[in-house]
């Protein structure tokens, strides 16, 4: 195992693992408690029209991916805000929408790329150097905002009445969450693939909210538990020749599970 850490493909996969872990903890967090999980499904499946885009193009795929999950993000935060009765039709319009339009720029681009199926299912192992410096930077925005908005983002996440009555911005607030929550799903991509994308963005801060009473509580251990989640789910990949994204969140289903088990457990005695 030693000589692996000296092997760039498994630098590259350890250091994915840690930058959307860090994402996962944070953004995931705040889904959760803001009760996003769908829209964060929504914005998980739009991407496939971002992926699209960047093969029909031939442009390099994150960067591509990222702008346009942020331009449907920010659609559907638009169309979506303070419409609560139609706020699911929306986003199941946009979440086929993407879809389609991502499938038909794959009909239409010459050839077939292999690389199609790892964002489909996630290749942890597969990820280049330079789509980990991109992944940085977007964790450098992700801390950054979230920092800078964090009482806010707390107000909003546990009162939108109480945060609107105390002078927050709840529209930019909710739209700017809709915005780092597509710059995280893009990120995951790489990590779990779309299909299992928001089981990582979710079970981590689910897990976390089991021992947690705290905001940045959960943030923290959630991210903790998505790197330990990233680190057992690679290796078991590696070792058994499996798919790493469907490894990673079985992994994390059974730590969740084992989790809850022991709280329960806990609980009673």
């Amino acid at each position: 195992m030693i000589d692996l850490l000296g092997m760039e493909f498994m630098q590259n996969a350890l250091l994915a693992g840690l930058l959307a872990s860090m994402a996962c903890g944070i953004i995931g967090s705040l889904v959760v408690v803001n009760r996003q999980v769908f829209m964060a499904g929504g914005v998980a499946h739009t991407a496939y029209g971002g992926v699209g885009l960047a093969f029909y193009l031939g442009l390099p795929v994150l960067p591509c991916a990222v702008g346009f999950t942020v331009l449907a993000a920010l659609i559907m935060a638009m169309a979506s805000f303070g419409r609560s009765e139609r706020s699911d039709g929306i986003i199941g319009i946009m979440w086929a929408a993407g879809m389609a339009f991502g499938i038909l720029l794959m009909d239409l681009t010459p050839g077939y790329n292999v690389d199609l199926m790892s964002y489909l299912f996630g290749s942890l192992l597969a990820v280049p150097r330079s789509d980990i410096w991109f992944m940085l930077l977007l964790d450098v925005l992700i801390l950054g905002v979230v920092l800078f908005w964090y009482k806010d983002f707390l107000s909003l996440s546990f009162d939108m009445e109480f945060a609107r009555s105390t002078g927050v911005p709840v529209r930019l607030l909710y739209a700017l969450m809709q915005v780092l929550t597509a710059v995280t799903v893009v990120m995951v991509i790489q990590i779990a693939g779309l299909i299992l994308v928001i089981a990582l963005l979710t079970i981590p801060p689910m897990l976390a909210e089991l021992f947690t009473d705290s905001l940045w509580k959960t943030m923290t251990l959630a991210t903790l538990a998505s790197l330990i989640f990233c680190l057992c789910g690679l290796a078991l990949s590696y070792h058994l020749d499996l798919t790493s994204g469907a490894s990673i969140i079985a992994v994390a289903t059974a730590g969740y599970v084992l989790a809850w088990g022991f709280k329960s457990v806990r609980g009673r005695s």
